[in-house]
């Protein structure tokens, strides 16, 4: 059975929320439904935080749709709450000196080309000219040390204002501390979330970073210890979220876009970028072939407000660059590199548009946010 969102949107019209006789629908706190197949998850933003009333709607939503769209649907049903009432957002931790803007590269899953994205944008913005650096904060993956041709090296120390301080490696320009430069090739990095939290704030404040325009943080897949750790302990300047075109990344993209804009986060996204977006090869340079969907970023950012930064598409050469650890926007006219070049103007304009815009993000205490789900 092929399952409709309409089907679904009039199902919820019909659940009341718990403290009165508006529906869920009527309350707008239907933030969000996606359909796959007989799944169906459904994002809910609520004020009131206690089990029992989350529970209460969980259980409402899957009876309803169980009993008028489809009894056999796999249901699960995400909760964000809204900003306490009792305890507003606190300013904690303290800006880098010399640091201009501090941009988070995020992705809702995992294999979709952030680090490769992230390490292209660093090295296109120093070779216009800019200071930039970058933290490979995939604390459990790290790669951007291969992706800098900088595999085996490790980074020495220097005093600053009587202080040890970790002074990054630099490579094409680019200022770059990892935790591929303290792990053994081969070795897995097994950590509990406060460790991993505690090694991202040693790349952060244990580091002499000097002056940059732009510091780039390439954040772990998902939504977990670390980008929660990264908004307490930093103002981030703004957050570039990567994606591909296929629905699964898609609703992930959507999910991590979210979080930056909860009320207890606030963090602005600067844009969506779509990577794989097609796939041209070699020996046929003109033709694209939609291997992985066509326009789900352009449509995604439409849906959500949000500027499409670029289309960056899938070809042999990027791969290879990465493996050699020299990014591709160093390939000179090619058309990923173009593409690449162009991605980092418009990330430029947009940092920029924020900065006159925007407030300067704070950095602040979180409140919970919560997922139940039903199967």
């Amino acid at each position: 059975m092929k399952i409709d969102k309409k089907q679904i949107e009039q199902a919820l019209s019909q659940v009341k929320m718990p403290e009165g006789d508006k529906s869920i629908w009527d309350s707008k706190i239907v933030k969000n439904i996606q359909i796959f197949g007989d799944e169906i998850e459904i994002d809910l933003q609520i004020n009131n935080p206690a089990l029992q009333y989350k529970k209460r709607l969980e259980v409402d939503c899957l009876k309803i749709i169980h009993n008028r769209v489809y009894q056999k649907a796999k249901i699960k049903v995400n909760f964000s709450i809204l900003k306490s009432e009792k305890k507003s957002t606190q300013i904690r931790g303290k800006e880098i000196p010399g640091v201009k803007n501090i941009i988070a590269i995020s992705s809702g899953k995992g294999g979709v080309g952030k680090s490769t994205i992230t390490a292209n944008l660093a090295v296109a913005l120093s070779d216009m000219g800019y200071k930039v650096g970058v933290i490979d904060a995939d604390i459990y993956g790290p790669s951007m040390h291969i992706m800098f041709d900088l595999e085996g090296a490790a980074p020495s120390t220097s005093v600053v204002n009587g202080k040890s301080k970790i002074k990054p490696l630099k490579n094409y320009g680019v200022k770059l501390l990892s935790i591929g430069f303290f792990a053994q090739a081969q070795q897995a990095v097994v950590w509990r979330g406060p460790m991993a939290s505690k090694a991202l704030n040693q790349l952060i404040w244990d580091a002499d970073w000097g002056e940059l325009d732009y510091l780039f943080i390439d954040l772990p897949p998902g939504t977990g210890d670390i980008h929660l750790s990264l908004v307490q302990s930093l103002p981030v300047t703004g957050a570039v979220v990567v994606t591909t075109p296929q629905n699964i990344a898609l609703a992930d993209a959507r999910k991590g876009v979210n979080m930056f804009q909860l009320d207890s986060i606030n963090v602005p996204v600067i844009g969506i970028v779509e990577n794989m977006a097609y796939f041209t090869p070699s020996e046929l340079p003109e033709n694209k072939y939609y291997i992985f969907g066509k326009e789900g970023a352009k449509t995604l950012s439409e849906q959500m407000n949000i500027d499409l930064l670029g289309e960056i598409p899938l070809v042999q050469s990027v791969r290879e660059a990465a493996d050699i650890g020299r990014p591709a926007v160093l390939q000179g006219s090619s058309k990923v590199a173009i593409a690449l070049y162009d991605l980092a103007k418009r990330v430029i304009e947009n940092v920029d548009k924020r900065n006159i815009e925007l407030e300067k993000t704070k950095t602040v205490e979180l409140t919970n946010k919560v997922g139940c789900s039903a199967k």
